[in-house]
């Protein structure tokens, strides 16, 4: 298996039959129904959850899983943090779509091929997703991960293309 990349986390219980609420990132509910197997970490070590059912209510997931058939067995991993292999996630991927860990480190030039800085991390601000770019005078500036704003973007060349408009990020001399 790849290595593992978190899709998830375990809220609280759902019912008395353990099922689980589970916090996800809005907008990945097909990418969840197409797994059947997860993992969560417990005492260091990655215990196998078989999926058997999920829904979506209210903003959460409420999952099933075959290991799981009481509220005890839930709380004792309240808090866990669900994982699957990345090479699935990466599989579910639409066309510019990217994996948060991917864009991190990544080079970005402008237009004209200056290079502005590197990603050193992606944040949501709610209407889209923002990349923090830091600069060479250390410092950080964001950019709304919007195609307008960043036309190209090249995981094999760590390469982002950002369209540099007035005020978006400094051109150092």
């Amino acid at each position: 298996m790849s290595a593992l990349i978190s899709i998830g986390k375990i809220l609280n219980f759902h019912g008395i039959k353990g099922e689980v609420k589970l916090g996800y990132t809005k907008g990945k509910e097909n990418q969840l129904e197409n797994l059947s197997t997860v993992y969560a970490q417990k005492n260091n070590e990655n215990i196998e959850l078989n999926i058997t059912s999920i829904k979506f209510h209210k903003g959460f997931a409420i999952v099933k899983f075959k290991e799981i058939n009481s509220i005890n067995e839930v709380m004792e991993l309240k808090g866990s943090i669900l994982y699957t292999g990345k090479d699935i996630v990466t599989n579910e991927l639409q066309e510019d779509e990217y994996l948060t860990s991917d864009l991190k480190g990544m080079d970005v030039y402008d237009t004209e091929g200056n290079k502005l800085g590197i990603v050193t991390g992606v944040s949501e601000n709610g209407a889209t997703d923002l990349l923090s770019v830091k600069i060479r005078d250390n410092s950080t500036h964001l950019v709304p991960f919007v195609k307008e704003l960043v036309p190209s973007v090249n995981i094999e060349k760590n390469k982002i293309i950002v369209k540099n408009i007035d005020g978006l990020i400094p051109k150092l001399n």
